[in-house]
């Protein structure tokens, strides 16, 4: 079978739905108006020149005659250069509209796609971030069953009588096992700050292990993840920021308790939305103000002993997690640099 031939004035699929082509009427109203104006200015000239006397009429001349051509037929010609410019205009307005119709109709796609795409990253994220938040919990957990001890005493035999009750409030209790673990290693410390990059990291996830351990790493790390948290709820990541960093000499200057604009190349957050997102959460949410300030506090803490024994390498390497660029976010909005 032999397809059809398509006429060009047939509607066309788009992905916008059909778009009907303009189907102009060969003959409009301004056509007919031009035309009988026309009709009625050359039959009037006509009867002009019938109604004159033949001894009234002069000899022929011909610039007279090109005269009598240009009376009759100039009119004509300007009536129907007006309806040539009003159908145009019609036209225009006509494509015009369906210009503007069509351009509505791209951007009400554009719209619905760009609300689709993003929904969709949307639900990427919070998926992701709550398989890193199951896999902290499992690895919490898994920290806790590990290091859960209870001390034993082994039981004496009874080879005398029994003492009063009241003798065995002198028992004193173990030492907490937090208070014996060891600290943990400065490249666990730092990879632990900067939390595992997917639910895939093993490594990442075995030197937060280590790191929770120690109960001082375990409050700083609680308390970035807390802060990370609250800010990703307003489209803030860490990995999105890209912070002028600062020299080790001006972070262990903070650490021995230097503040103000002797330190101000801590603050290197440039990201204006960031920067005015955190400012007005700071000031209307207040969950978020006493978990930033809690964060900051343990942030100084912490960098205060961690420099006492760093080296250059390896606070550059602490200067770089997502922790840290938390603190120089939240330092800057508080005005820890001012």
């Amino acid at each position: 079978m032999s397809t059809p031939e398509r006429n060009p004035q047939d509607p066309q699929s788009t992905p916008l739905g059909i778009y009907d082509r303009p189907q102009s009427p060969a003959i409009t109203g301004i056509e007919v108006v031009a035309l009988i104006v026309s009709v009625i200015w050359v039959g009037g000239t006509l009867i002009f020149f019938m109604l004159v006397p033949e001894d009234s009429r002069p000899s022929f001349d011909g610039m007279r005659f090109l005269v009598t051509l240009l009376t009759i037929f100039l009119p004509v010609a300007i009536i129907w250069v007006a309806a040539t410019a009003a159908r145009s205009q019609r036209v225009f307005r006509e494509e015009s509209a369906r210009l503007q119709a069509a351009i509505d109709g791209i951007r009400q796609a554009y719209v619905a796609q760009s609300q689709r795409n993003a929904m969709g990253s949307e639900i990427s994220v919070a998926k992701k971030l709550d398989e890193i938040a199951a896999s902290t919990r499992k690895a919490e957990t898994a920290l806790a069953t590990f290091t859960t001890r209870r001390d034993r005493a082994p039981a004496p035999r009874p080879q005398a009588p029994a003492e009063p009750a009241e003798d065995q409030g002198m028992l004193a209790l173990g030492t907490p096992a937090e208070a014996l673990a060891q600290p943990p290693a400065t490249e666990d410390f730092v990879r632990a700050l900067n939390f595992p990059e997917t639910a895939e990291d093993e490594a990442g996830f075995a030197a937060l292990r280590r790191a929770m351990r120690d109960r001082r790493t375990a409050q700083i790390i609680q308390a970035s993840q807390d802060v990370l948290t609250l800010l990703s709820q307003d489209g803030i990541y860490m990995d999105d920021l890209r912070p002028d960093m600062a020299r080790p000499d001006v972070w262990r200057q903070f650490a021995q308790g230097t503040r103000g604009r002797a330190v101000a190349a801590l603050g290197g957050v440039r990201d204006r939305t960031s920067l005015a997102l955190t400012a007005g959460r700071m000031k209307q949410d207040p969950i978020f103000r006493d978990a930033a300030h809690h964060f900051l506090r343990l942030f100084d803490r912490m960098i205060a002993q961690f420099e006492q024994t760093a080296t250059d390498a390896e606070i550059q390497a602490l200067a770089e997690t997502r922790t840290a660029r938390a603190f120089m976010l939240l330092g800057r909005v508080a005005g820890t640099f001012d």
